[in-house]
């Protein structure tokens, strides 16, 4: 399978020494994830998983990604809602043949922190921020949970959804949802980047195979999680909400 970079409309893609680098390009939306970014993370990562060791996920210097496009949701039929697509390219990035790297150096939120939790390494600058916004909105993070559980613990998961109070990076690099941060990320970043490049893929890909021979938690929770994701966004006072905060920037 071969890949036209310039047909990327809401990810930014390049490769480099076995690297591939995406960036979430929708920063009028706070990189938030609609279909189309969907569509195009699945395309990229299936290329990934045979030609690719490393894969480094990033937004911009104010926001990693801030989970779901609203504006989509609240406009499409719920009937046609696929969200088991997502939680597939968060498994993706803990499952797959590759290193997975979240570079984060702004927000990172809801479905934002999807991929941060799903990611085999993160790191971040010392702006960033991590959240979890959904109870404001009478949702919850169904198929975010079963990855940052794995992460960080289920208490420390089940404070971040109740609070919805943004961490910071320190507090975020304590409880092991960041693995290295500082000032100068970029250099943390490629320091990184230089050790990881001499691994094999050989070497990668049964490693990989290995550690998640240890925790099959994602899988097992793969149709729960879905199903209640499904759940949530068939509510009519939930998309009553998300469509007045779409409207006014209000919260009912």
């Amino acid at each position: 399978m071969e890949i036209n970079l310039n047909e990327f409309k809401a990810l930014k893609v390049s490769f480099k020494d076995k690297i591939c680098r995406i960036q979430f390009n929708r920063p009028e939306s706070k990189n938030t994830i609609d279909s189309q970014t969907v569509i195009e993370l699945t395309k990229i990562l299936n290329y990934c998983e045979d030609k690719m060791n490393i894969v480094v996920l990033e937004g911009n210097d104010e926001v990693f990604c801030f989970g779901a496009d609203f504006k989509q949701e609240s406009s499409s039929d719920s009937k046609k809602r696929e969200p088991g697509v997502l939680y597939d390219l968060w498994k993706k990035l803990a499952c797959g043949s590759f290193v997975s790297i979240a570079y984060v150096k702004g927000r990172a939120n809801a479905g934002g922190m999807g991929f941060v939790a799903a990611s085999d390494i993160v790191i971040a600058g010392e702006n960033a921020m991590f959240s979890l916004s959904e109870l404001l909105f009478g949702l919850y993070p169904a198929m975010v949970m079963p990855f940052l559980i794995r992460k960080i613990g289920f208490q420390k998961a089940k404070y971040m959804a109740l609070t919805t109070k943004p961490v910071n990076v320190q507090t975020a690099f304590e409880w092991g949802i960041v693995d290295a941060f500082g000032p100068k990320s970029d250099m943390i970043l490629g320091q990184h980047l230089a050790r990881l490049t001499k691994i094999p893929k050989s070497a990668v890909v049964a490693y990989k195979n290995y550690i998640n021979k240890l925790d099959l938690s994602i899988e097992n929770l793969e149709s729960v999680a879905v199903s209640e994701n499904l759940k949530m966004f068939s509510d009519k006072e939930n998309m009553e909400r998300i469509s007045q905060f779409t409207n006014t920037g209000q919260i009912l």
